[in-house]
Formats: structure tokens, C-alpha cells, sequence
């Protein structure tokens, strides 16, 4: 079954972060902050008026942004 959030195409700051796992804080400094070196750029956003407002394909573009191609290095050597 489908989650309301799952059929919307605007969402909350509160949503947002639901949706992508990272904390309403992240989503508010990273906006306020911008690109900043070693850090997470935030996800595009809009604003009507004093609301800011995510779009769902928006979000689902910035996810697959950040997806990793290959296993991150093992430390300690291999398992069998």
C-alpha cells in the first residue's frame, strides 16, 4: 500500500526529510549554506512565499545523484 507521501508531488520541509532519510536540520543549513566544500548540497528547493516546498522528482533526482556505482573499499581484508 502506498503512503499518502508517496502520491504527492510538492512536499514539506517535514516530508522531505521523511522521504530521504536526512534530518529537517540538514535540509535548513544546507539551504541557508549553499555549496560548501565537503559538504552535502541540498536538494533543490522552492518557495512560494515564506514556504519552502520540495518536488518529489526533484528529490528522486538528487537521491540517484548520490548513488554509488561500486562497494566502498573493505577494511581488513577480504571474508570468505
Amino acid at each position: 500500500m502506498k503512503s499518502a507521501t508517496q502520491d504527492k508531488r510538492v512536499f514539506t520541509e517535514q516530508e522531505t526529510s521523511h522521504y530521504i532519510g536526512m534530518s529537517r536540520s540538514f535540509l535548513r543549513q544546507s539551504r541557508m549554506e549553499g555549496l560548501r566544500k565537503n559538504r552535502t548540497q541540498a536538494p533543490p528547493f522552492i518557495k512560494i512565499g515564506r514556504a519552502v516546498r520540495y518536488l518529489k522528482e526533484d528529490l528522486d533526482q538528487w537521491l540517484d545523484s548520490h548513488r554509488k556505482m561500486h562497494q566502498l573499499p573493505h577494511e581488513g581484508g577480504a571474508h570468505v
